[in-house]
């Protein structure tokens, strides 16, 4: 079985990281229909609790 002859360096190692890490992207996010704040996709909104029209989360009692 062969085997590596030296260690790769971390410049090395870090330049080849970087071509992946360069390709994620932000996560995508809306305006929240109730209160307009800024919140993730698909998930409740962290300041009114609203997801998709309805309260799910109580964020009076929460806190």
């Amino acid at each position: 079985m062969a085997n590596p002859r030296r260690k790769n360096s971390k410049a090395r190692t870090r330049q080849r990281r970087t071509v992946y890490y360069n390709r994620l992207s932000a996560p995508t996010t809306m305006e929240c229909p109730n209160c307009s704040e800024t919140k993730l996709m698909h998930r409740a909104c962290p300041t009114c609790g609203h997801y998709r029209g309805r309260a799910v989360v109580d964020r009076e009692n929460a806190g």
